[in-house]
């Protein structure tokens, strides 16, 4: 493909994104295709010789298509926002198009420093504790999603529990350095993890805790469950017995995650009263607000921070409800010194000058992987494209329209809403009779509705009850397609 038919066909291929955006309601929200059709509908070899463009995008449209759940939808309520916008499809393409390999500042410094600088940034944005800022032994840093966030944290908490004392720097480089071989720095505790580790979450937490635990060897069962209050919440004091309970049994309690926002329900566990504890015991609390993170860019979310102050790190996804696409986590540290120990390895083969002089940062010691994207470019044009008051205007809006969906939900006998709703979802039930009755009710009924095509919704369990969700997030959702949602669910009872 010559530069002259790359510009043909992308002009094509956006404008077959802008008509892809202007038709989107037409299609099935959830899609219809039963297991294996789109394989079904493929070659068993791939071609011998190149074929044109135009074929392939006639594919697109005849095999991937249908197989597609439009989670761009304005009718898409299931599981959580994953929208994303046009600047950050520009910024996507833009960073697929300058095709950068950002490990180190040296490998492409705008890279670097532009990433830097928008985490500084969103700082400010979402009134974040100053210590999460790079001008001091803190900082941010773009991981793919939360679950990598949540495992780097978790590796920095093992890496401050179990340290030798070896290394007392904040410094971003190693501290000694070898031009004949690799120099290792804290990943001697990655292989011999030690069983009395003990890390501490809520029953409602995302699975990721569970999942980070096993890949950094401490084990699925060192992982504590917390019992949560009337609102799904963590409780301090359940927290701090499991805590107690495993140091009298000799264990070494290290690590727990507050979520900010779960997944089931979108409750907020008290972050202040859990960082208290996490100080008294030498704990290292991570925040997880993969979705309601994103709200604090409104002032009058910044409660959603309280106490994050007392946090050794915390992380939010832009990818889900602050109109960028997927992926793109930001991670915090308070203080980035046990996360480079437990992730910085230097072969020969990265010694530069740049790294050694201690005046920049190499991203690659902040993640597990080496390689990394230019993710900040799309993240940058969004923030850019949209200024504060539009991502504000965003997020306002989505709460409004779930406010008023629980409004009608509330005011209606044959439903009642299964849990607080603070922002942007509404977990909620129709009434039928005994709990097993209503389960099965439930399940139907969301059955029938994501059959229809006209809506998708995804269901959770709270309190041993299946519970129906409906989470609003599309950039495209308006009152109308929320109303349309409420009047699906009353008519399919």
């Amino acid at each position: 493909m010559t530069p002259n038919d790359f510009r043909t066909h992308g002009k094509a291929l956006i404008d077959w994104i802008a008509d892809y955006y202007e038709q989107i309601e037409q299609f099935p929200v959830m899609s219809p295709v039963a297991p294996g059709e789109v394989r079904a509908g493929l070659p068993a070899a791939p071609p011998q010789q190149g074929e044109p463009f135009e074929q392939m995008m006639a594919d697109v449209e005849r095999l991937i298509l249908p197989g597609i759940t439009h989670w761009q939808s304005p009718n898409f309520f299931a599981y959580f926002p994953a929208n994303t916008s046009f600047p950050a499809i520009l910024g996507e393409l833009l960073s697929a198009g300058l095709g950068v390999q950002g490990m180190l500042w040296q490998t492409s410094p705008a890279a670097t420093e532009l990433e830097t600088h928008v985490l500084d940034w969103l700082v400010d944005m979402l009134g974040l504790p100053a210590a999460f800022l790079s001008s001091g032994p803190g900082g941010g840093v773009i991981q793919d999603t939360a679950s990598s966030a949540v495992l780097a944290a978790l590796l920095a908490a093992r890496e401050r529990t179990t340290n030798d004392g070896q290394y007392k720097t904040t410094d971003d480089r190693p501290q000694t350095t070898s031009r004949e071989r690799p120099v290792v720095r804290g990943l001697s505790s990655v292989v011999g993890a030690s069983p009395s580790l003990r890390a501490y979450t809520s029953t409602q937490a995302n699975s990721s805790v569970v999942k980070a635990a096993m890949v950094a060897g401490v084990g699925r069962e060192n992982v504590r469950a917390v019992a949560v209050d009337g609102q799904f919440a963590l409780r301090p004091d359940e927290l701090r017995r499991l805590i107690e309970a495993d140091l009298a049994a000799g264990l070494r309690p290290f690590f727990v995650v507050a979520t900010v926002g779960t997944t089931s329900s979108t409750a907020i566990d008290p972050v202040g009263a859990i960082g208290a504890i996490c100080r008294e015991y030498g704990l290292w609390l991570h925040v997880d607000a993969a979705l309601a993170g994103a709200a604090a860019v409104c002032p009058e979310f910044h409660w959603l921070h309280d106490g994050l102050e007392l946090a050794d790190s915390y992380a939010f996804n832009p990818h889900k409800w602050l109109l960028t696409n997927f992926d793109c986590d930001c991670f915090w540290v308070r203080d980035r010194a046990a996360l480079l120990r437990a992730l910085s390895i230097l072969p020969a083969y990265l010694v530069n000058a740049a790294s050694e002089s201690g005046a920049v940062i190499d991203y690659r010691d902040w993640h597990v992987q080496l390689g990394r994207r230019f993710r900040a470019l799309k993240l940058w044009l969004v923030i850019r494209a949209y200024g504060v008051s539009g991502l504000q205007a965003h997020i306002r809006e989505h709460v409004h329209l779930a406010q008023l969906f629980a409004g009608w939900v509330a005011a209606d006998p044959r439903f009642e809403l299964a849990a607080p709703v603070p922002l942007n979802t509404v977990c909620f039930r129709l009434r039928d009779g005994d709990a097993a009755s209503a389960d099965a009710a439930n399940e139907a009924l969301m059955a029938r509705l994501n059959a229809s095509g006209k809506l998708y919704l995804t269901h959770t369990v709270l309190d041993g009850r299946f519970t129906l969700r409906l989470a609003v997030g599309s950039r495209l959702t308006a009152e109308q397609h929320v109303a349309a949602a409420w009047g699906e669910i009353r008519g399919a009872i």
